[in-house]
């Protein structure tokens, strides 16, 4: 004989702003007669990681996710506060005896659903979680017995691949709503934070999503391994902000990707995410530490930082990977890879100093990729390899050969013909002035990273 439905059940929105493929709505709707989707701005959580751009976007997904859910006779209720009292709050104003949410991997994620479960088992209120915020759940996979995780990427990838994984569910047919339930209205941007945004992001919600993903796997995907690197084409596909907030299921994309030609490239990159996210899930303290320490004595050098900061080094590559991030909230990931090795190899700094300005402008500014990303440039992380320095000259003859990328985001260079934009010396006398110098000469500063890393 088969249990009653529950009554209601709350369904716990944190970053997984969609309808399809989300395990915790699927479930919610399977097993309760009543839905309640909410979403809860947490002032503790805007404080710490409400970065402008990104709040900007997720004002958008949610937005979108509201439509999406009214159109299936559902809606989306919002509140502000801490999110566990006020998860607890609605749960008791529509009767739920239940709360479902995804499972995630920081440690504000994991503390929340922590006291979650604490206070919602003192009011009898049971608590579950479910996967949808990466392809594989990041404990499923470990290296033999140890139960760690996985230190080294390529193991990782050979086992992730091999590994079966669950098939993408469809949206729910309907959503059966609480009747009299006041929703709450979509805050506006200036409620949430005094900063502006930068004017050109991009449109966040699902419908936007699924439509930049099918345009990908029709016009982009096939190339994407020869034209990722290219720093003046649209050769990536632009989707890390929609999977940062979950308006689309990672575990969709690589379902509909790894089908096409080319596929196999782009599915790495997710892998990749999914690598991060397990190493994160491990030690939650990983935005604080090194993941293997070199003893590095980082040098204090506020000027130089700023110079990086604001696209002023003498480095045009570097300097327009920087003015992009400024403009943008985005910047190309090659020119991520030059940005970072320049401030931690060159100018030696602390590799906490620069994840924390991406975090602070990048509308993808997920803790695991932005942590992982940056202790892996700095050689504290994953890369075997981690006295590597991106020779900054070098990389963009290679991937802006023409000089296209730098003087769109460096314009006092238009006009300095090919190759040329790219030689920081020799734009001292071109444009005397107009652009700065060097703050750093490469060889000198390689000499002074492998000898502070020697010992």
């Amino acid at each position: 004989m088969q249990s009653a439905p529950a009554t209601s059940c709350v369904v716990l929105l944190t970053r997984d702003l969609r309808v399809h493929d989300h395990p915790a709505l699927d479930a919610a709707v399977g097993e309760a007669a009543r839905v309640v989707p909410l979403f809860v701005f947490d002032d503790a959580l805007l404080a710490t990681f409400g970065a402008p751009n990104r709040v900007a976007f997720l004002l958008d997904a949610l937005a979108d996710l509201r439509h999406s859910l009214a159109s299936l006779g559902g809606g989306l209720v919002v509140r502000r506060g801490d999110t566990v009292a006020e998860t607890l709050r609605v749960a008791e104003a529509t009767g739920a005896s239940r709360i479902h949410l995804s499972e995630d991997v920081s440690a504000f994620a994991r503390s929340r659903e922590e006291r979650l479960r604490r206070a919602g088992a003192e009011r009898g209120v049971s608590v579950h979680a479910y996967p949808g915020v990466t392809v594989l759940p990041p404990g499923d996979l470990s290296p033999g017995d140890s139960g760690g995780p996985y230190k080294v990427f390529t193991p990782y990838w050979n086992r992730w691949r091999a590994t079966p994984r669950r098939l993408p569910l469809p949206a729910p047919g309907s959503i059966p709503a609480v009747e009299g339930v006041d929703e709450g209205p979509l805050p506006v941007l200036g409620d949430l934070t005094r900063i502006r945004a930068a004017s050109n992001l991009p449109e966040g919600g699902e419908k936007v999503a699924r439509s930049r993903l099918a345009r990908w796997l029709r016009e982009g995907l096939a190339r994407y391994a020869q034209r990722r690197d290219d720093l003046a084409v649209a050769g990536t596909s632009g989707l890390s902000p929609y999977l940062h907030f979950g308006c689309l299921s990672a575990l969709e994309v690589v379902h509909r990707a790894e089908a096409e030609p080319g596929g196999e490239a782009f599915v790495r990159q997710l892998c990749w995410r999914d690598f991060h996210h397990q190493l994160l899930a491990s030690d939650p303290a990983l935005p604080m530490r090194d993941f293997r320490p070199r003893q590095d004595r980082w040098r204090d050098d506020p000027d130089a930082l700023a110079a990086w900061q604001e696209g002023a080094t003498g480095y045009p590559v570097v300097d327009a990977g920087m003015r992009q991030l400024l403009a943008q909230g985005t910047m190309h990931n090659r020119a991520r890879l030059v940005t970072a090795s320049f401030l931690t190899k060159h100018l030696y700094l602390d590799w906490r100093l620069g994840a924390k300005h991406f975090a602070d402008h990048l509308v993808d500014g997920d803790v695991a990729n932005n942590v992982g990303n940056w202790q892996w440039v700095a050689g504290t992380g994953a890369d075997t390899r981690p006295n590597r320095v991106f020779n900054p000259t070098r990389q963009a003859r290679r991937f802006d050969p023409e000089g296209a990328y730098v003087r769109r985001w460096v314009p006092e260079l238009e006009g300095i013909d090919g190759p040329d934009v790219h030689e920081p010396w020799l734009l001292g006398h071109l444009r005397p002035g107009a652009y700065p110098g060097p703050i750093v000469d490469h060889e000198e500063a390689v000499r002074r990273f492998r000898e502070a890393r020697a010992g």
